[in-house]
């Protein structure tokens, strides 16, 4: 059966949420599915790290690339013969005009809970295409069963329309040498033990919280260091720092390159991910992997990702968030060994089987 697989969430050089996930999941396509045939469109040439063509695996760019998703796209999908079984969207943002059935996936509908998080183009382009992709496709797969109930609550859609399919971590050589854990400290300027963030900064990940929750630790050979990128409304956070004049004690990275994330998480002491609402949350079981304990909200998807390997905390109470972090700090040995065993629940070849079978029961009907 021929796919049709958008693939433009994966095709970009920094990767974070939804394009991680995408391009996790394309490369466990790839690597699981040898039967049906896929066809990548892009609307512009693939990335060096995308998985390389071979004959039932390709890839296609059209154009024109403004407005690609309404007019380059579906033009193509229509052209294209044999016409596909299935499209396949792993991302909020289906095609219009295709006349084809749709898979679609949804991350998570944070922005319908915290519409002040995001800007109101934003908002708006998510609320309403979401809305528009979830009543067009045919399956929809959700990477939470946190995820999968916000869409029946929110969008009134049948349960037995969607899937989950869940995020999971890259099967790698996890050990980390010491001298890359040095190498990554001295070029943020990480002069002592720190815990961790590593996200985008944005409203909903609730970084005020986490700056808050770590002046109360009040340990003073300790660092907070935050790795992301800005994303939008994120000049509190700097503000913040300011306000409480923890300048030399919490550290801003930017965006960190994939080569040295691994090194900038194993070297940490604790991971912390206070969000007010995650649709996953890949970085928890990432820290998992590398021996580092974590901290984690009570909220969303993040209780059934961290299980009983993590210390779970109320985000709108920065004190807890202190006092999760010093239980993290004092019962590392006991987490660690608890995370180890939590990974191994999620598996993207798993996810990536289930999605195989999703898009062969809908395309099947199309033949």
């Amino acid at each position: 059966m021929k796919i049709a697989l958008v693939g433009y969430e994966a095709n970009v050089k920094n990767k974070v949420g939804s394009n991680q996930y995408a391009f996790e999941l394309l490369w466990e396509l790839w690597k699981v599915d040898k039967k049906n045939e896929y066809v990548v469109f892009l609307p512009s040439l693939p990335c060096e790290d995308l998985p390389p063509s071979r004959t039932n695996w390709y890839y296609k760019v059209v154009g024109p690339k403004k407005l690609w998703n309404f007019f380059g796209l579906p033009w193509a999908l229509k052209k294209e013969k044999p016409s596909p079984g299935v499209v396949f969207v792993p991302g909020h943002y289906a095609p219009p005009f295709v006349g084809l059935p749709l898979v679609v996936t949804v991350m998570d509908l944070g922005y319908l809970r915290f519409p002040k998080h995001f800007t109101k183009p934003i908002y708006l382009k998510l609320k309403y295409w979401t809305g528009f992709s979830l009543k067009k496709a045919a399956k929809i797969l959700a990477i939470s069963e946190s995820t999968k109930k916000d869409i029946v609550k929110f969008y009134k859609i049948s349960p037995q329309k969607i899937i989950v399919a869940p995020a999971a971590i890259r099967k790698r050589e996890i050990k980390i040498k010491k001298e890359e854990i040095e190498a990554v400290k001295r070029k943020y300027k990480i002069d002592k033990d720190y815990v961790l963030f590593l996200g985008t900064l944005k409203p909903s990940k609730n970084i005020e919280g986490l700056i808050e929750g770590f002046r109360f630790l009040g340990v003073e050979d300790l660092r907070l260091v935050i790795a992301g990128r800005k994303g939008w409304l994120y000049e509190k956070i700097f503000e913040k720092v300011k306000d409480l004049g923890l300048e030399r004690k919490v550290i801003f990275t930017d965006f960190v390159p994939e080569k040295e994330i691994s090194a900038l998480m194993a070297g940490a002491s604790v991971f912390v991910l206070p969000s007010f609402w995650e649709g996953f949350g890949i970085p928890v079981l990432e820290a998992m992997s590398f021996g580092v304990p974590v901290v984690a909200s009570n909220v969303g998807s993040l209780p059934e990702v961290v299980g009983k390997a993590g210390i779970l905390v109320d985000p709108y109470r920065p004190k807890e968030i202190a006092l999760g972090i010093k239980k993290a700090l004092e019962n590392k040995e006991k987490l660690v060994k608890l995370g180890y065993q939590q990974i191994k629940r999620f598996s993207w070849e798993k996810t990536a089987r289930g999605v195989v079978k999703v898009l062969e029961e809908v395309g099947g009907k199309n033949v």
